[in-house]
């Protein structure tokens, strides 16, 4: 570790502190006159979202901004970078942060409420500094479009909790390698740690419906859901696809958006008397279960995935 990556990871680290500082006041005030608070669960609650999001900021500087040179604070416009693939991946990650956070107020003993009220912006709240870190670093830059889709993924949880007190809609990720980033490592990663973050081509996106909620008086069974996915190929670079890589030629690749739709399970819905199950169930259900797909593409058109992930 030199000098200087000493220096910049403490300055990053007190942005990341200033988010913790937040967290806990938020939590802390969501503790107060609630009668059925369990104040244990709720330092447990308090602990880990700190130690989570420390440490994965710490990875951030580690591995994302590792080979890019600190500048100073600036704007990036990138909107139209990797068919909007980050976007909709900022989206999913405050949506779940959100959505995790609410869950854990409400486990600790907080009131729906309050639990809505501190645990539903939390995904704005914790990625929020990450933006700040993109306006420190040559590269990249502090992008509106970013905190739109943060914005937007906290918001389409909260609105549901809100209103109906459940999540018709969930957001939800599915990854498999792609054979593209082996073309760029230096955009797309070096390993296969740093392409499950950088390479969007192995990245889809979803919209998860229950099709319980969507057919009321039908006899399919409450954990069958509908699911309509995007994701893109082709992409070497973010806005557009390079010639040479390290001097060496590529080969040209089209860049294509992909719509899917499959089928689904709500694992939330699967019922279990093991508490342990029941929770392991609802803590990946932010993944979804591979089936067969239909996909749309403007170059092949229509086309069938017997098996899609």
């Amino acid at each position: 570790m030199n000098c200087l990556r000493t220096i910049q990871f403490i300055s990053g680290m007190r942005i990341c502190l200033i988010a913790v500082a937040i967290i806990i006041l938020c939590f802390q005030a969501s503790a107060q006159n609630a009668d059925t608070l369990n104040r244990k669960r709720l330092r447990t609650v308090v602990y880990t979202e700190a130690a989570v999001y420390l440490s994965g900021n710490a990875f951030l500087q580690w591995v994302w901004y590792k080979d890019h040179a600190r500048v100073p604070f600036h704007f990036y416009n990138d909107g139209k970078g990797y068919l909007q693939l980050d976007k909709c991946g900022h989206a999913f990650g405050a949506y779940q942060y959100s959505r995790k956070g609410y869950e854990a107020l409400r486990w600790a003993g907080v009131s729906r409420k309050k639990a809505l009220i501190f645990g539903g912006p939390l995904g704005i709240v914790l990625q929020s500094p990450i933006e700040i870190f993109d306006g420190l670093y040559e590269g990249y830059g502090f992008s509106n479009g970013d905190m739109l889709a943060n914005t937007a993924g906290s918001v389409l949880f909260s609105i549901q909790q809100a209103f109906w007190d459940r999540q018709f809609l969930k957001m939800k990720f599915s990854y498999a390698p792609s054979p593209y980033a082996a073309y760029n490592p230096g955009k797309l990663g070096e390993n296969q740690m740093q392409r499950f973050f950088m390479d969007y081509n192995g990245h889809s996106y979803w919209l998860s419906l229950n099709a319980g909620d969507l057919f009321p008086k039908s006899k399919i069974p409450p954990y069958i859901s509908i699911a309509f996915g995007y994701s893109a190929n082709g992409m070497l670079g973010e806005f557009s696809n390079p010639l040479f890589v390290r001097r060496q030629p590529v080969p040209y690749f089209e860049r294509t958006r992909q719509y899917f739709f499959s089928l689904d399970i709500d694992l939330s819905k699967i019922k279990t008397k093991s508490r342990f199950l029941k929770a392991l169930l609802n803590q990946i259900n932010s993944i979804k279960v591979p089936f067969p797909a239909l996909e749309y593409n403007r170059i092949q058109k229509f086309r069938f995935r017997p098996l899609y992930f």
